[in-house]
């Protein structure tokens, strides 16, 4: 029974930035809100059709934005649920992350492996 302009709930942010008192409205880069992993996750259950590059963007996980572990596993789960409206530019660029963060830990034999999943086999 709140009027449209009167919030009673914060935004669900991600874990790293949930009790640090700061509040988001708008991401810089992309004009999109940041919002906690699980909330995009209740959004796709109810919307099979939502974004998937929001639910997959590693800032709703982990304040590293270079940190593609959760989001390239997540996107394999996801895969598998045959979800598959992510763009393949957006697909290429999960994976390439993902591999070059491998590589650069030493495991460039995982960094192949993930790179056995590239959509363009060119």
């Amino acid at each position: 029974n709140t009027s449209e302009c009167e919030k009673y709930a914060c935004c669900p942010l991600p874990p790293y930035l949930e009790d640090s008192g700061c509040v988001i409205e708008e991401d810089d880069n992309a004009g999109r809100p940041l919002r906690d992993v699980c909330f995009h996750l209740l959004k796709l259950y109810s919307d099979r059709s939502y974004e998937l590059d929001q639910l997959l963007d590693p800032r709703s996980v982990t304040c590293d934005p270079l940190d593609f572990r959760l989001s390239w596993h997540l996107w394999e789960v996801l895969r598998a649920l045959n979800y598959s409206h992510l763009c393949q530019q957006s697909w290429g660029v999960l994976n390439t992350s993902y591999a070059a963060q491998l590589e650069s830990e030493g495991l460039w034999e995982w960094a192949v492996f993930v790179m056995l999943h590239e959509p363009d086999t060119q």
